[in-house]
C-alpha cells in the first residue's frame, strides 16, 4: 500500500500565508481608523460652531483624525497599540450613545490604562479639534479677503 505524501510547505505556500496575514492586519487597521474617522465626522456634523463657521464637516473630521493620531500611542498606523487607540477613541466619542455610559466610562478608564490617560486622550481630541477649527477659520478669512 502506498504511503501518503507528507505535508510540506513550499516557499509559495508560506508566502501566500504571510501575504494573507498581512492583508488581514491591514484591513483591520484601516477599519479601526475608518470607524474613528466616522465617529469624528458624526461629532463634526453635530457641532454648532462648525456649522456657524461653514466649515466642511468631512474636512474637519480628517484634520482632527490626522492631528489627534500624532499623539496617540503606537509608532505608526498599523501598530497594534495604535489600532487599539483608534478603537478606544471611537468608544470615547460614542460614549453618549452608550446604553450604560457609566459602565462604558469605567471600561474606557481601564482600556486607556487609567482615568488620567483617558483624560489625556480626551484632551488630545479636544486640542486637535480646536487646532483644526482655528485653521479652518483662518483659511475662511483668507479666502474672504482674496475675494474682495
Amino acid at each position: 500500500m502506498p504511503q501518503p505524501k507528507p505535508l510540506t510547505h513550499n516557499g509559495n505556500t508560506m508566502k501566500k500565508l504571510l501575504l494573507l496575514s498581512l492583508a488581514a492586519i491591514l484591513l483591520a487597521g484601516c477599519a479601526d481608523k475608518n470607524q474613528y474617522e466616522q465617529a469624528v465626522l458624526e461629532q463634526m456634523k453635530l457641532d454648532k460652531d462648525i456649522a456657524d463657521y461653514k466649515a466642511a464637516p468631512e474636512r474637519m473630521a480628517k484634520c482632527v483624525v490626522d492631528s489627534s493620531s500624532k499623539n496617540m500611542p503606537g509608532a505608526f498606523g498599523l501598530d497594534p497599540t495604535r489600532m487599539m487607540a483608534y478603537r478606544n477613541y471611537t468608544k470615547m466619542l460614542t460614549l453618549s450613545s452608550s446604553k450604560d455610559p457609566k459602565k462604558t466610562l469605567d471600561e474606557l478608564a481601564v482600556e486607556f490604562g487609567s482615568p488620567k490617560e483617558l483624560a489625556e486622550a480626551h484632551t488630545n481630541y479636544t486640542e486637535s479639534l480646536m487646532e483644526c477649527m482655528s485653521a479652518s477659520i483662518s483659511e475662511s478669512e483668507n479666502e474672504a479677503k482674496e475675494q474682495k
